[in-house]
């Protein structure tokens, strides 16, 4: 990526628009694995976006531009999850009054009800790492952490997943 585009994104509506775009898949898969949801993916990318858009002149280094909006979708999904622990469920019918259902396979609905229940720090390593495909080092620059910290919170999280599959196999999961 080049620093005086990413100066120019700074500047130009446009320009920061393109930047934006050619890292949108990846914002994209980092808020889908934490929402499972393509509508709320979309909302939280809509919402990273702006927020970067808003705070683009404090982007210090134009060279860490995709650390720097990987790190505000982190901060939205984190925000828009703590927003949605404060809020009541509500259960309302669909449009038909039945039920949606939506197929997946039994091994990804095991890892996802798995994955959700490893702490949420944990859970942003091991996304960021297995979904996402970034080294530790990069991790650690996404997440303002040490690198030792992010691979201690690797080790713990993929602990804590290994625990979890373990129990679920012996509550029925397999």
């Amino acid at each position: 990526m080049e620093v005086e585009h990413v100066q120019q994104a700074k500047e130009e509506a446009q320009a920061f628009i393109s930047l934006v775009s050619g890292q949108k898949r990846i914002l994209y898969g980092i808020a889908y694995s934490y929402f499972r949801s393509e509508a709320d993916a979309l909302e939280m990318l809509q919402e990273a976006t702006y927020r970067a858009w808003s705070k683009r002149k404090s982007l210090r280094d134009p060279g860490k531009f995709a650390p720097w909006i990987t790190r505000i979708m982190v901060n939205c999904c984190n925000d828009e999850m703590k927003r949605r622990k404060r809020l009541v469920p509500v259960k309302t019918p669909d449009e038909s009054g039945g039920v949606v259902m939506v197929m997946t396979s039994d091994r990804k609905l095991d890892m996802e009800q798995a994955l959700d229940s490893v702490k949420l720090k944990y859970r942003q390593v091991l996304v960021l790492k297995y979904y996402r495909d970034m080294t530790l080092t990069e991790i650690a620059e996404v997440l303002d952490k040490p690198e030792g910290t992010v691979k201690t919170w690797l080790n713990k999280g993929l602990k804590q997943l290994r625990n979890k599959m373990k129990g679920g196999a012996a509550n029925g999961w397999q």
